[in-house]
């Protein structure tokens, strides 16, 4: 599905290189009751860990650290704004929303936010698998933390 609305491709830039440079979730948690876990790329620099605070069924708090390339860093740090205080089906869904944009299928854009930047990405196949790490991780771990 198109998005409602239409972004720049200097807009996207500046959203982008905004969370590379000032990335708002980018520490690693002294908090023992994060769980984490670890996600790296043979083909980028990328080699990151990504954290989440659950309580109740709840993304309490959602936290990456590490080196990443831009793609990875924005997309990741996005990600953790989109899951902070979600139900982890809301978060699934989110998710699998973005992946589905990714992958150039139906999607619906309502609860992207600024994850909707990286709407080109399925066009250039070598970015796939950066803005795709975090995300995937994210699923993984929201995935253990409810069994």
């Amino acid at each position: 599905m198109p998005t409602s609305f239409e972004l720049s491709p200097m807009m996207m830039r500046e959203i982008i290189m905004d969370h590379y440079s000032n990335p708002r979730h980018k520490v690693t948690p002294t908090d023992e009751s994060y769980v984490s876990i670890h996600t790296d790329s043979t083909n980028c620099i990328d080699n990151f860990d990504v954290f989440i605070k659950c309580d109740g069924g709840k993304v309490v708090d959602a936290l990456w650290d590490g080196i990443a390339c831009t793609i990875s860093s924005a997309s990741t740090d996005i990600l953790c704004d989109r899951v902070i205080g979600e139900t982890f089906e809301s978060a699934k869904y989110t998710i699998q929303q973005y992946i589905n944009m990714i992958q150039e299928k139906d999607f619906d854009d309502s609860v992207l936010d600024e994850a909707i930047v990286f709407i080109n990405t399925g066009k250039q196949a070598a970015r796939i698998h950066c803005a795709t790490m975090g995300w995937d991780a994210m699923k993984e771990l929201i995935e253990k933390e409810e069994n």
